[in-house]
């Protein structure tokens, strides 16, 4: 059984623990790998080798650091194919998918690569009598992300792209489910030249990740992934005084008005609900209808469904692959007992898939009709191939129902009206909108995060924001006077 291990300090260093975790091939539920899990001591010298290399790094010119992000930028362009096979044999969605996933983690290097104008700062001459001010942004030192299965090659993108550009050093722990994207782009940064030291990943369970959450050396922790451990990752960040995002789940509403395309906005809901077997914490996986458009539009999301091409991630027919884990794909079947019990009307069974039961983890595509918020298809995060219709009569109904979850990563409205649009765009208690674009991931120069239990900390992942999360702010004032106008003010300091 191959085995996948740490990258320490520019090198692959087998695991010393004697504890690993299984990798499958969800298309087949063949057991492929074994990934071996770090103990603290191995964390530890990640740790150090990240620190060892973040000096150096760290006062490394702008210039020199922007040429090798460009190297690498090009180097993992070069490889894109070789990443998204990686990310659909051991992750399950289909290649084109996979490789669009890889397309919008390069776009981060890309806004990465312009770190000379992202660390500018602001020079004030003549604040005060013969005083100048300026501002610089320096970085923090040794910084670690920790990524979930879903994206295994973009959200570790999303985080070290800005780390590095920065001048820190970066540990990641990537998601024991799908650990191979990982060591390929640790390699390719390497053959881009990075400095040994500057990337190290570790792989590993919750013993890799409470090792670096209390690692004084560690500075900033990044998280992406599900609510309750975003919770924990964030408090016990906290607790040891590291500076620390933690992005968690959705339950993403797709608000559709009467007045809207219907044959559009069915397009658009499969779409966003189906693609990556739902596993996208971006997914729609609530359409509300408002009034009349919801036996037409139920009716044609329906037609879709029968068409949709399931099957393994690297057959080009296929549109959707499998969800990740036996397990996962069992967790989410259960939702359509719980839907049926509870009163809603399941009219499409992803049980009901020919490839359900077979080999591999597959799960048709499913659709639960007349769900209320109290069930458990609406409370919970399915994160699978599953759409809920939530009607609403009025749009104020529609926006107290979107506004009621504890949630809010994205939200959508697909409408021909601005005005209600614009009224959206402001009402809608959501970090992320879309007006007639169902899945509103902002770009790489803008950031990404949601609001309320979409995240715990003050900051979003990517664009401007990640320059201020992995930098510290510091403000010089300098005056350069004639020693003769030298004098003691016990005064306090004001501008004159």
């Amino acid at each position: 059984m191959e085995r996948i291990s740490h990258f320490i300090a520019g090198k692959v260093v087998p695991g010393e623990s004697g504890r690993h975790g299984d990798v499958f091939n969800p298309a087949t539920g063949e057991r492929t790998h074994q990934v071996d899990f770090a103990t603290a001591e191995e964390v530890g010298r990640a740790v150090e080798a990240a620190r060892a290399a973040a000096g150096p790094w760290g006062t490394t010119s702008l210039a020199r650091r922007a040429e090798i992000l460009f190297r690498i930028r090009r180097t993992l362009d070069a490889h894109r194919g070789d990443l998204a096979r990686a990310v659909t044999l051991q992750h399950g969605k289909v290649l084109s998918d996979a490789a669009g996933e890889v397309a919008r983690g390069i776009d981060n290097v890309d806004y990465a690569c312009g770190i000379p104008n992202l660390l500018a700062g602001r020079y004030a001459e003549r604040a005060s009598t013969g005083v100048d001010v300026y501002s610089v942004r320096q970085p923090l030192g040794v910084v670690a992300g920790i990524t979930p299965f879903n994206f295994p090659a973009m959200v570790p993108l999303w985080m070290c792209a800005s780390a590095i550009a920065c001048g820190n050093a970066f540990v990641l722990k990537p998601s024991e489910k799908d650990p191979a994207a990982s060591m390929l782009l640790a390699e390719l940064f390497s053959e881009a030249g990075l400095p040994d030291g500057v990337f190290n990943v570790v792989q590993g369970d919750k013993v890799a990740v409470d090792t670096l959450l209390a690692h004084p050396d560690v500075r900033a922790i990044s998280f992406v992934g599900s609510t309750p451990i975003a919770r924990y990752i964030y408090e016990e960040a906290a607790r040891h005084a590291k500076r620390v995002q933690a992005l968690a789940g959705a339950k993403n509403h797709m608000v559709v008005l009467p007045d809207a395309d219907v044959q559009m906005a069915a397009d658009a809901a499969v779409s966003a609900a189906y693609g990556s077997a739902g596993e996208r914490c971006m997914a729609v996986s609530v359409v509300v209808p408002v009034g009349r458009v919801a036996e037409p539009l139920v009716q044609a999301i329906t037609e879709r469904l029968s068409n949709l091409r399931i099957g393994p991630g690297l057959d080009e027919k296929s549109e959707m692959g499998p969800l990740v884990t036996k397990e996962h794909r069992e967790k989410v079947a259960s939702y359509m007992d719980s839907a049926a019990k509870q009163g809603a009307k399941v009219l499409v069974d992803g049980r009901d898939h020919p490839l359900y039961g077979k080999d591999g983890f597959f799960f048709g595509a499913s659709l639960i009709d007349q769900v209320t918020p109290e069930m458990d298809c609406y409370r919970d995060e399915i994160f699978g191939p599953v759409l809920s219709v939530v009607r609403a009569g009025t749009y104020d109904e529609a926006m107290t129902l979107v506004n009621a979850n504890p949630w809010g990563n994205g939200a959508a409205i697909f409408t021909r009206d601005g005005g209600a649009a614009r009224r959206f765009q402001e009402e809608v208690e959501a970090g992320m909108v879309g007006v007639n674009v169902p899945i509103p991931v902002p770009v790489a120069y803008f950031s990404f995060g949601g609001w309320k239990a979409s995240l715990f900390g003050d900051t979003h992942i990517y664009g401007p924001e990640s320059i201020n999360f992995y930098t510290r702010g510091k403000v010089v004032t300098e005056r350069w006077p004639d020693p003769s106008t030298s004098a003691v003010d016990l005064g306090f300091p004001q501008n004159r």
